[in-house]
């Protein structure tokens, strides 16, 4: 059996959504902590916490379109189907754990639906949307707006996935379906434009092998990372600042 080609940029790319993600998270804690004034609920911040989960999101949907097109030539499609509800499960389980954390950590404010979850999910319903091609970013689009709408209005709380919610909600993680979901199925269909039936149509750059292995690092270890980055952080700023944050 062939070896199971990676492409570094994707890797690259994924791995500069982490560091983008950790450094995000490094002011959060710096705020939440009240240990440096930074606000990271608007502004500049806000957006580019949106745009660190915009760029993952659609990385997420590329790596989906590259991996159904390489396993839709050998498998059934049943087969096809299991392989992303054991894959999506498996990082929703990841997804709960980290709601059980927070909430024995933070109580108020912990995480019910946050990226885990949503990726699940997405990566569980993805077999849905793989027919229409090129056409997941209209439908991504229309998640999108959809979400918008979806932010005007409130409603029970077992709605929440969705992205509808009592006024009184709040977490420090959230992303429903609608919109985030969106940015995966245009991630998709940019899979199908970029990646057609899983392979590279167009030349990239030489990069400097140390940086492009520096950057890409992360990128083939996100759920690790994304797992332990908080900890991790938070046990530095208690260390080093003295702040109890335990």
């Amino acid at each position: 059996m062939s070896e199971v080609v990676r492409y570094w940029e994707i890797d690259l790319v994924r791995g500069i959504a982490i560091l983008m993600m950790i450094l995000f998270h490094f002011l959060f804690d710096l705020s939440f902590f009240t240990i440096f004034p930074v606000n990271v609920s608007f502004g500049f911040w806000r957006y580019f916490a949106f745009a660190t989960a915009s760029l993952f999101l659609l990385v997420v949907g590329i790596s989906l379109t590259i991996s159904h097109a390489r396993a839709a030539s050998t498998i059934s499609r049943t087969r096809l189907v299991l392989k992303f509800l054991y894959r999506g499960a498996g990082i929703f389980l990841c997804g709960l754990l980290v709601t059980l954390c927070t909430w024995l950590y933070l109580g108020e404010g912990f995480v019910v639906f946050g990226i885990l979850h949503l990726i699940g999910v997405s990566v569980i319903i993805s077999p849905f949307f793989f027919r229409l091609k090129k056409y997941t970013i209209a439908v991504g689009l229309l998640c999108i707006a959809t979400g918008w709408f979806f932010s005007t209005i409130t409603g029970p709380l077992w709605l929440l996935s969705l992205g509808i919610h009592p006024a009184t909600f709040w977490s420090v993680d959230y992303e429903p379906i609608f919109p985030w979901f969106g940015m995966v199925l245009i991630g998709m269909g940019l899979g199908e434009f970029l990646y057609p039936g899983g392979v590279r149509t167009f030349s990239l750059p030489t990069l400097p092998q140390a940086t492009t292995r520096l950057l890409a690092f992360p990128g083939q270890h996100s759920l690790l990372i994304y797992l332990i980055h908080q900890p991790i952080i938070i046990l530095l700023l208690s260390a080093l600042t003295g702040t109890k944050v335990l």
